[in-house]
């Protein structure tokens, strides 16, 4: 069976949990074709992302003269399916926040993709996240392509479920991937109840690396002081919240370390930040990080700590218990189903600096052996649900039982 992927932008150093989905696919013996409408020129910190770059098609590489002959291909070769799909495309252009012009463009895109499922003899597209990716998906399934299925994440398809026509796409849609019940559960505020049966849970996966320790591995040294924040510097992300918290811990003399891995459009903001709160010599941005350094930096750490505004499921809290080293989180989203207060790590109200503040100290006065505890609890945890292979070989079910 061939199946095609279809993300807005891949593949990028922050989206790896697809490319090991995809890896599990084609484990399973599904042939698995990669495309992206745009293309990514960023920086790859994982030599894996790099070689998925090279086998990923891109759309928008047809530029405006080819998805002008790919829309005027449709309609003349089949107008009754070219009318329906650009009638679509007009009801859910005008309730989308992006306008009209906008969706158009993603009908140009589906024109597009329609021609190139068939030359690879897809039989069913795949999208990741409800946004326009699902969008495209849609038209291209109005336009005649294969049947579709997407992934919805969080927290953006829930933030504007009328603006993304998230309703009428699982409607249209074989079947839709929630990552957590979290997930689910928002989906199900979209569709009246007779849709809910085809929306399933398929957790986010970890890499091996993580997953498979080739020797036990190393508890945490009561010497070691360090915190690791791994995500992308954006205004969700909670950075400078984090950096408040560190500021008045390290007001009170105590010896710490932050580690923050990853990039984005707040660097400049946090640096700066960094700098007016005196904590030049506390905390560290190291940009993004191959699988392999980021595992390192987490081996290195007394604790993971997010504290993010909003989330999805941070595939980064599996890695981390993966590893035995316990997570300090904000209560959002999906993120209790996997952590525990007091079991495998501590849970903060998002927003709080002070409750942050507290979780950090008692992370830092915590002995080795409660470390232990709570990392073990949490890999145990990983291992039963967050096995990258496993979903994947459930995902491929649902590929063949909705299209057979």
């Amino acid at each position: 069976m061939t199946v095609a992927y279809l993300v807005n932008q891949y593949p990028q150093t922050s989206q790896s949990f697809i490319r090991r989905e995809i890896a599990g696919l084609e484990m399973a013996g599904i042939k698995v074709e990669r495309f992206s409408l745009r293309r990514w020129d960023g920086a790859l910190a994982d030599p894996a992302d790099e070689a998925e770059r090279n086998r990923t098609r891109v759309v928008l590489s047809a530029r405006a003269l080819g998805l002008a002959l790919a829309v005027f291909r449709e309609l003349f070769t089949n107008p009754f399916r070219f009318i329906r799909a650009l009638a679509l495309t007009i009801h859910v252009g005008r309730r989308s926040d992006r306008g009209l012009f906008r969706n158009f463009a993603y009908f140009a895109e589906a024109c597009v993709l329609r021609k190139w499922l068939a030359e690879c003899g897809a039989e069913h597209l795949h999208a990741h996240f409800g946004t326009n990716s699902t969008t495209v998906a849609m038209l291209c399934r109005e336009l005649g392509g294969p049947n579709y299925s997407f992934t919805a994440h969080g927290p953006e398809e829930f933030d504007s479920t009328r603006g993304l026509s998230l309703s009428e796409k699982i409607e249209r849609a074989s079947f839709v991937v929630a990552i957590s019940s979290y997930a689910r559960a928002q989906l199900f505020r979209c569709v009246h109840p007779e849709s809910w049966s085809k929306i399933q849970i398929i957790h986010c996966g970890v890499d091996t690396l993580f997953l498979n320790a080739s020797e036990p591995i190393a508890p945490i040294a009561a010497t070691v002081n360090q915190f690791v924040c791994v995500g992308r510097l954006e205004e969700q992300k909670g950075h400078l919240q984090l950096l408040e918290a560190a500021a008045a811990i390290a007001a009170e003399g105590k010896i710490f370390q932050i580690v923050l891995v990853g990039d984005g459009t707040m660097r400049r903001i946090i640096e700066q930040r960094i700098a007016e709160l005196g904590l030049k010599d506390i905390v560290r941005i190291a940009g993004w990080m191959s699988g392999a350094n980021v595992r390192n930096e987490i081996l290195a750490s007394r604790a993971l700590v997010l504290p993010s505004f909003a989330e999805g499921l941070p595939v980064v809290i599996m890695e981390s218990l993966a590893l035995g080293r316990p997570v300090i989180a904000t209560w959002v989203a999906a993120i209790p189903e996997l952590v525990e207060p007091g079991k495998c790590g501590w849970l903060v109200p998002a927003g709080s600096g002070p409750k942050l503040a507290d979780a950090l100290r008692e992370a830092l006065a915590a002995d080795a052996s409660h470390l232990a505890a709570m990392g073990s609890e949490g890999r145990r945890r990983v291992l039963e649900n967050h096995d990258s292979v496993m979903e994947s070989r459930k995902l491929a079910e649902l590929f063949r039982a909705r299209n057979s």
